[in-house]
């Protein structure tokens, strides 16, 4: 069973979210909050698999809630996933770099939205390569400083392929495919090179390899 926190303070939000993933067997809303205090409070409850937090929130915003609860060991097994209004919303960078797993634009179809829950349980990333374009770009015209070079060095040469591989929106089979290697080897791949990188999950290590100057514009 997928544990989901809903975090949103429009209350149309949370009952509609609720009413669809309440549907299905696999998931279960166990918590609602209508600001990112109350959310946090919740995670620490409750310990969701999920949380759909909202971006912008009375009294404790959404980056500010994914950033506490990222940092919580505690907390360790809560994937956040960031709910906006707009399909690249203006704190969608700040909101991966902080610990989201990815985002979801409000106005998703339900289809969507169901397999988003259960990728974001999964630990992977909600970041397709429509997302990583926008982030290639956003690199392009607001290059961040690099942050992590040092610890690329400990890297071995395959898990910094691996790595600029997913920070292009490849999953772990098209990696393999393109590494000739199997899925489990890519994906081993990316678990290290997370480790390695401090990378909370995925997402993370995407923002990472562009702030490092692994993967840049002109070869991603």
């Amino acid at each position: 069973m997928i544990r989901v926190l809903l975090v949103d303070d429009q209350p149309l939000i949370r009952s509609g979210f609720r009413a669809l993933l309440d549907l299905e067997d696999d998931i279960q809303v166990v918590a609602e909050a209508a600001d990112g205090r109350e959310g946090l409070a919740l995670a620490e409850e409750h310990l969701p698999d999920v949380a759909l937090i909202d971006i912008r929130m009375p009294v404790m915003d959404g980056i500010e809630a994914t950033r506490r609860i990222a940092a919580d060991p505690a907390l360790s097994g809560v994937h956040v996933v960031m709910l906006t209004n707009y399909g690249m919303d203006e704190y969608v960078f700040e909101a991966l770099r902080a610990g989201a797993a990815g985002f979801l634009v409000k106005d998703i179809v339900p289809e969507d939205l169901l397999h988003a829950v259960r990728v974001a349980a999964r630990g992977d990333a909600l970041l397709a390569p429509s997302i990583t374009r926008k982030l290639i770009h956003r690199y392009v015209t607001a290059p961040l400083p690099a942050t992590t070079g040092a610890a690329l060095t400990e890297l071995t040469g395959r898990e910094r392929e691996a790595v600029a591989l997913a920070a292009q929106g490849l999953s772990n089979d098209q990696i393999a495919d393109r590494m000739v290697i199997s899925p489990m080897t890519a994906k081993t791949h990316i678990n290290r090179a997370m480790t390695k990188l401090h990378a909370r999950d995925r997402a993370q290590l995407v923002v990472l390899a562009y702030e490092s100057g692994l993967v840049t514009p002109r070869n991603s």
